[in-house]
């Protein structure tokens, strides 16, 4: 007789902090209105204003359902509830020089150095099926890889593209401009992630400042994240530099501008610093399970400031810091292992200050902030 397949079952979410946080008052960008050319000005002049003066916003409308997302989640779930010797098989080659796609797992970070406490996040990447990257996943992974490539290929088309179009639109650009550097078909570094932070106890809490990742900013072009309701991410707003919760929407995506999109942009869409905190007490007790896409430019782009933006001429925003610095200007492919290599340095202490503001790459000088 055949082995019956396993089901994932519904994915059930935990209750919201009833906590009063200070949070942040971010913008939703509804995509029901893409469809028009008006909707279409409206959207990229309200996207430009958001990412100046937040760099976090959310995103409705966007034609994934609920049920798809819950059956994400469902995946992680079971992909963390393996045994750790089983996850451990799926560490990429080369993890200590910057490869990501695969298992990551927890400890890298010391947190404490005089109690030895150590991070608890635990990573899954998935990357493209264009063909480009092998696909080798616990038999719970592989046996959703059908719904998880549909669900990628579906964050391009009805996330990304949109956004790259608005991008354009917003900097005076022909609309393709960032379409054309973003295509699915081509090699590029994008990643599907389950993301596990393991709790602490409140003694470890205080012990490592309530902060389980200090402040930084992400590599690529975009980051989606999509709404859990455990409160613990916060960010820096780029006005006041104050730090404010990001409090969850139900059906919505949190979206932030990363490096490379700042890169393009000579710095005017600046890459948004965030941190994760220890949540609220009254949600410190559960794990903290996420599920997150990366985007990111092709390989080969190289990260110079792009030509013909009439906003960027008139802003005065026509050189990022490799230019600069008259250093040369990186290839995405460079930028991307370069940070992760950075990133995924292992046993070094967090309050390390030659990795705090270590230089990645001649003419650019990484930093975390508190």
């Amino acid at each position: 007789m055949p082995v019956p397949v396993p089901q994932l079952g519904s994915y059930s979410y935990v209750p919201e902090t009833k906590e009063d946080l200070p949070w942040a008052d971010l913008v939703t960008l509804d995509l029901s209105k893409y469809g028009t050319p008006e909707g279409k000005k409206e959207l990229a002049a309200f996207l430009l204003k958001a990412l100046r003066e937040k760099g976090f916003f959310y995103v409705k409308n966007f034609n994934i359902s609920q049920e798809d997302v819950n059956h994400q989640f469902a995946i992680g779930r079971e992909f963390y509830e393996l045994p750790l010797e089983e996850k451990l098989k799926y560490v990429p080659d080369g993890l200590d020089n910057g490869q990501f796609n695969g298992y990551v797992p927890a400890g890298r970070r010391i947190l404490d150095k005089d109690s030895g406490l150590r991070d608890r996040v635990e990573i899954y990447n998935i990357p493209k099926f264009n063909g480009d990257f092998k696909h080798e996943h616990p038999e719970v992974v592989t046996r959703h890889l059908p719904e998880i490539e549909k669900f990628a290929r579906a964050l391009h088309s009805e996330v990304l593209d949109p956004l790259h179009v608005l991008l354009a639109i917003a900097l005076g650009l022909p609309e393709d401009h960032f379409l054309k550097i973003h295509k699915y078909e081509v090699k590029s570094e994008d990643h599907l992630r389950y993301m596990k932070y393991s709790k602490y106890t409140p003694e470890e809490n205080l012990k490592i400042g309530n902060t389980w990742v200090q402040g930084h900013t992400d590599l690529g072009s975009w980051t989606l994240l999509f709404r859990q309701p455990v409160a613990a991410l916060q960010i820096r707003d780029p006005v006041s530099d104050e730090w404010h919760w990001v409090k969850p929407q139900d059906a919505t995506l949190t979206v932030n501008a990363s490096d490379a999109i700042s890169f393009l942009t000579g710095g005017y869409v600046r890459s948004t610093i965030h941190r994760v905190v220890s949540p609220p007490k009254d949600q410190q007790h559960v794990d903290r399970l996420g599920l997150l896409y990366f985007s990111r430019p092709h390989n080969d782009v190289v990260l110079s400031t792009v030509q013909g933006s009439p906003v960027l001429q008139r802003e005065g925003f026509t050189q990022n810091d490799f230019e600069k610095s008259d250093n040369p200007t990186p290839t995405m492919e460079k930028w991307t292992f370069a940070k992760q290599k950075w990133q995924r340095t292992k046993n070094v202490a967090r309050d390390d200050p030659t990795y705090q503001t270590a230089t990645i790459l001649p003419g650019f000088r990484e930093q975390v902030y508190a």
